[in-house]
């Protein structure tokens, strides 16, 4: 441990250009995908404004309980099948997942494609679960 602190200090430029990198890798790493929005803010987007869900789940997870309303499109999928989405790009678009590790990479493909009101389910589908909150099987 001494000589980590020893690195630190011999090294300030060093560790300083570091502590820049990871910052701006970590703001680049949230941004990406679109903002994050929590279980209730999605309930408000959803009665308010009419925002779709897309679950990005594969079908199986998705059959075995989703948010009411939710369009199913796994994430590996989303790319080709955009054309289905068109029609839903006025509105707001949350991507749900399993715990939200998906949902980035997919509101970027969103975004490139046009889709400019973007957000991800902050703790994706299990953090929805965790708050008890309504879920549709089949």
């Amino acid at each position: 441990m001494e000589q980590v602190f020893e690195f630190l200090g011999n090294h300030p430029f060093l560790v300083g250009a570091f502590a820049v990198l990871l910052a701006l890798f970590v703001h680049n790493e949230l941004r990406r995908g679109g903002r994050t929005v929590t279980a209730q803010q999605l309930v408000e987007l959803v009665n308010r404004e009419g925002a779709l869900v897309l679950d990005v789940r594969d079908k199986q997870e998705f059959s075995a309980g989703h948010i009411v309303d939710a369009v199913n499109i796994p994430h590996a999928a989303v790319a080709g099948r955009l054309g289905e989405l068109k029609k839903y790009r006025a509105k707001p678009l949350v991507v749900a997942c399993k715990m939200g590790q998906h949902a980035g990479s997919v509101g970027t493909t969103l975004r490139k494609a046009g889709f400019e009101n973007v957000s991800r389910l902050r703790g994706g589908v299990t953090e929805w679960r965790n708050q008890n909150l309504p879920v549709v099987k089949g």
